[in-house]
């Protein structure tokens, strides 16, 4: 679908009208709107925000959001909000499988399954991991989130996000952000669709500082994407689901509720391609850290540390020389959840499935298993380039707090320490 170039997170204000001739300008809320639509604006942030922090879009819509009935509630069986505090999460090292298709039915929404998380929905703060699943389209309903912004990661299979503000067709390698209260339905492009979702319930995502880097690296801002205005004038019998404190609600709607004629604003979805990441790498000695490959990031209110980063491990030369090269054996007090899109990780060759993830709470150890620092001590330094490789990771400054279906999941590895207990002594006194 066509596209505009957007700017993520810096002020920078975008428009687009799928009939010519209804934004009118120097005006926000005219006192009639071209066409007879109904003028309505969504704000991302609190009214007196900081310019360069205030998010806000007007929409010029058929019918205006507040045209629906009472919200009534809705179950989800494995869909689950903070506080994360059903079970005590062990600071155990743990890893999973790829999650497994439903045998019957099961769209987007339906196919949720969350993991763990932290932090407060109504301090703002935290973050939630889901997974998700889908072998069904989105039908006659439509979504959206009150707590948060939904960072989507496709594993397998494409998708197509119809949000207000237009199409977004993603698939594998790309990422889609939904920032909170955007309305959107998902259709499947392909027979399933498997991914990881980051639920930011705090500040919202943007490009990191770049610091010392200067002007030019990492994600550039040229690269994101949003959709150009689409609109459904289809009427009949829809539902709204909204997820709201954690829990989900539904209202019965006589339209749908993507009736967005033309837009303008800088609160909008994007998408970004991630093959498109300029990657930063040591040239000359040591592994570097984890942050110098983050995407997006979400601030805490201390500064330099993050509510949650979204970190990839993308295609990359490797030429540090007289350098163990693969992460080395670390604590530390970030909360990291990984993620394999396709590929091989380098520090776990084996075991770490595309479709999986492994989970290293604050303090606890890990590194490379016993194979790969084997494989690494004894490799020719030579440049290298690590192909056949995405992976990803959802750090966050607070626990990643286990919900009990994770834990107990048929899909969780019951072995995973394993991978490190053929590490042996070769100390020797010269």
């Amino acid at each position: 679908m066509d596209t505009i170039n957007y700017l993520h997170g810096f002020g920078n204000h975008f428009q687009s009208e799928s009939l010519e001739g209804v934004l009118v300008p120097g005006r926000n809320a005219p006192q009639k709107v071209p066409y007879g639509l109904y003028a309505e604006q969504l704000s991302g942030s609190a009214f007196t925000a900081s310019r360069h922090m205030n998010l806000h879009s007007w929409l010029y819509r058929i019918k205006p959001s507040v045209a629906h009935s009472e919200f009534a509630p809705v179950k989800h069986k494995n869909l689950s909000a903070p506080p994360f505090n059903q079970v005590a999460t062990p600071p155990t090292q743990m890893r999973w499988n790829p999650i497994p298709y439903a045998k019957t039915q099961c769209d987007f929404i339906q196919g949720l399954f969350t993991l763990g998380g932290n932090g407060s929905v109504e301090m703002l703060s935290g973050a939630a991991i889901h997974l998700y699943t889908a072998n069904t389209s989105m039908q006659d309903y439509y979504f959206y989130n009150a707590d948060g912004d939904f960072l989507i990661v496709p594993q397998e299979g494409r998708l197509r996000f119809k949000t207000e503000f237009g199409i977004l067709d993603v698939k594998p390698g790309e990422i889609i952000v939904i920032p909170r209260g955007i309305k959107f339905q998902v259709l499947l492009q392909d027979d399933k669709a498997r991914g990881y979702i980051c639920e930011n319930f705090g500040i919202p995502f943007r490009l990191p500082e770049l610091g010392p880097i200067g002007a030019n690296g990492l994600a550039n801002p040229r690269d994101f994407k949003v959709p150009v205005a689409s609109y459904e004038e289809d009427e009949g019998e829809f539902k709204l689901v909204a997820k709201f404190q954690g829990a989900l609600w539904e209202a019965q709607l006589d339209h749908s509720p993507l009736n967005v004629v033309a837009w303008h604003g800088n609160y909008v979805p994007y998408k970004y391609d991630l093959a498109q990441f300029n990657t930063i790498n040591s040239v000359s000695f040591d592994h570097p850290d984890p942050s110098i490959f983050t995407v997006l990031t979400s601030p805490s209110y201390i500064p330099g540390v993050a509510n949650v980063d979204f970190v990839i491990f993308p295609p990359r030369w490797m030429v540090a020389h007289d350098t163990f090269r693969p992460p080395y054996y670390h604590r530390n007090i970030m909360n990291e959840y990984m993620g394999l899109i396709h590929g091989i990780y380098d520090a776990k060759e084996t075991g770490f499935i595309p479709g999986g993830g492994s989970l290293h709470n604050c303090m606890s150890a890990h590194g490379p298993d016993a194979d790969a620092f084997e494989k690494a001590t004894q490799a020719e330094l030579k440049p290298e380039y690590y192909d056949n490789t995405l992976a990803f990771m959802f750090e966050s400054q607070q626990v990643w707090r286990l919900t009990p279906q994770a834990i107990k999941a048929a899909f969780r590895q019951p072995n995973y320490l394993e991978c490190w207990q053929g590490l042996k002594s070769n100390f020797k006194k010269r």
